[in-house]
């Protein structure tokens, strides 16, 4: 017999919705009925998702100006909180939680005005627009990097860290081995489709300024966009080193496991996947990424001493040569920051988030759970 139905609020992205499946596999296995609620957008991502059902409300990002744009995407809004209202009192969730993008708003709004337990889920270390309209009105916050001490919202915020793949905690369960000597030096990098055009330049032109004795140890794997990946196959070739260079890699987490070095951007999941695994990495923040900051993703790692980031901006071949040249001859200190990033992994968040979601569908209050894990 199921504990009750849980409500999950997802859409727009795979990124929102990530986490969202993860919890609800977590919830299942605690005997919940999950319920997800998105909009059309979302459906193409829904197919694979644990739930029970699947219900579509309207909703709309008020991303415009245009004062009959606004209007338009208001009307929406409260078109889709209606709707949400009439389901919730229909099947009587035991609790909603919400996932970011504009699709959580109108079910939120709904449950808070209910009187439901309530909480969002922020991936990133700087919330996006959808969460910071429903921050204010939910039981809970739970963050993948948002810091509990400080913020409007640090009373009720829980640091769960942010959902893992599968593939993920397999890898984690291999120990980083440094490289020394002359051994073979794994490096992974990869920017995701937006992001990878810098290093596709960057990363190639550091290693031509490297000392010859340093690239023969390279191994290197690439993420690279389909028009640059052949003239990055091509540099590494004139170097007569061993490189794997593609527009995607099915086993990227497997990769990173074995991996001495990484050198990518610092999305919410790739910080959280890279420190779950526990390797050394150089984060280079996308600079264009726009509702959140990805500095601020990586600052925990960086602050525990278990990742370095440099702006865009300011990394010239010249200084990512450098970079790469300290990293291959100090094993030692790979060794020290690789388990620094391990430690402040949290491999357990799908779990730790289901606890809060028990905790607040029970009238528990988010202050009992600060300072330990739930």
């Amino acid at each position: 017999m199921s504990k009750g139905i849980v409500m999950l609020a997802a859409g727009g992205t795979g990124g929102h919705l990530f986490p969202a499946e993860a919890l609800a596999h977590s919830l299942k296995e605690r005997g919940y009925s999950v319920h997800l609620v998105t909009d059309s957008r979302a459906e193409r991502y829904a197919g694979k998702f644990p739930a029970d059902e699947i219900h579509v409300v309207p909703s709309a990002t008020i991303g415009s100006k245009n004062p009959v744009a606004i209007a338009k995407a208001l009307f929406t809004l409260w078109q889709g909180t209606n709707q949400a209202k009439a389901l919730m009192r229909r099947i009587k969730p035991v609790a909603v939680a919400g996932f970011g993008g504009y699709p959580t708003v109108p079910p939120l709004l709904a449950a808070t005005r209910l009187g439901l337990p309530t909480m969002i889920h922020e991936q990133n270390a700087v919330m996006g627009r959808a969460n910071k309209m429903l921050a204010p009105k939910v039981k809970a916050i739970a963050g993948g990097f948002l810091p509990e001490t400080d913020g409007p919202y640090a009373a009720k915020t829980v640091t769960t860290g942010n959902p893992v793949r599968p593939a993920v905690l397999k890898a984690a369960a291999q120990p980083y081995v440094p490289s020394a000597g002359s051994s073979p030096f794994k490096l992974v990098v990869f920017g995701g489709s937006q992001g990878a055009q810098f290093f596709s330049t960057a990363v190639p032109t550091a290693v031509t300024l490297l000392p010859e004795a340093l690239q023969k140890r390279l191994v290197i794997t690439q993420q690279a966009r389909p028009e640059d990946a052949e003239g990055v196959k091509a540099c590494y070739q004139k170097l007569g080193l061993e490189a794997d260079v593609s527009p995607f890699f099915t086993d990227m987490a497997e990769r990173i496991g074995a991996a001495h070095f990484v050198i990518c951007r610092s999305g919410a999941s790739t910080v959280s996947e890279i420190s779950v695994i526990g390797r050394p990495a150089l984060f280079v923040p996308y600079p264009f990424a726009l509702d959140h900051d990805q500095a601020a993703n990586a600052a925990l790692l960086v602050e525990k001493g278990g990742a370095r980031v440099i702006q865009q901006s300011k990394l010239s071949a010249e200084k990512l040569a450098d970079v790469l040249k300290v990293a291959m001859e100090q094993p030692q200190r790979l060794l020290e920051t690789a388990h620094a990033a391990k430690q402040a992994g949290k491999p357990d968040a799908a779990n730790l988030l289901a606890d809060l979601v028990e905790a607040i569908a029970a009238g528990k209050a988010v202050s009992q759970f600060k300072g330990q894990r739930i």
